[in-house]
């Protein structure tokens, strides 16, 4: 996996420490086999009137958490600050948190994927690249500084899962259409701190930097990078 840039580490670890700490999670292995039923590689762009809307998303939250409390015979409260309570146990804070970390982590508009028969590499605009190697001694598995990954196919579909400190895991779980021209990658954050994970839905569709009017170039801490040219 390479290297957040320090704005994004930043932001990363300041929202881990607003969902609060509880009992880390132990990673699980995924049913990786040396078979690839999809390729994802190609130059993709987010679709942002499919994709989903962060506010939508966590109101629906809200209204599970509080269904949820009901039932449980808990009292639920608004979320309008840090200190409010939903209802059982889940704090305001930790429920606004959960959606701000599902939102950082999935607003790449552009992605490289480079796919072989030894691995798949997920370069995502402003974020960490997201690696699975299918073959090797590390296959279906990377250890870093920002915790324990672990990859592998569901099916036609491959998922990632981070698990970090303080009971907080990211799984994005990569979907590809049958026309092979649109992808869904559905992120879902869970915490110990908030009964119900939360998950977004981004779509992209694929694109041809170089008959689009996009302009790309390769940087150091970002590898190759597409923005829209001036015309």
């Amino acid at each position: 996996m390479s290297s957040p840039s320090l704005q994004f580490a930043l932001l990363f670890f300041l929202l881990l420490a607003s969902l609060g700490s509880g009992c880390s999670s132990a990673p699980t292995q995924l049913g990786g086999k040396n078979q690839q039923p999809v390729n994802f590689s190609g130059d993709w762009e987010m679709n942002y009137a499919q994709s989903d809307n962060i506010q939508a998303r966590l109101n629906t939250l809200v209204r599970e958490l509080r269904k949820q409390a009901e039932r449980r015979g808990s009292p639920g409260g608004e979320v309008s600050g840090p200190g409010i309570t939903i209802g059982g146990g889940n704090a305001g804070a930790s429920v606004i948190g959960l959606a701000q970390m599902a939102d950082l982590v999935t607003q790449s508009s552009l992605l490289n994927i480079k796919q072989d028969e030894e691995g798949i590499q997920v370069k995502r605009e402003g974020n960490f690249a997201l690696d699975c190697q299918f073959v090797g001694d590390s296959a279906y598995r990377v250890d870093s500084p920002l915790g324990s990954e672990r990859c592998g196919w569901v099916g036609h579909q491959l998922a990632f899962t981070l698990y970090l400190p303080e009971g907080l895991s990211i799984r994005h779980l990569l979907t590809l259409s049958p026309d092979r021209q649109q992808m869904n990658i559905a992120s879902t954050v869970v915490s110990d701190q908030v009964s119900i994970p939360f998950t977004l839905n981004r779509v992209y569709s694929r694109f041809d930097p170089a008959n689009q009017g996009y302009h790309c170039k390769m940087t150091v801490t970002r590898g190759r990078v597409c923005t829209t040219e001036s015309r």
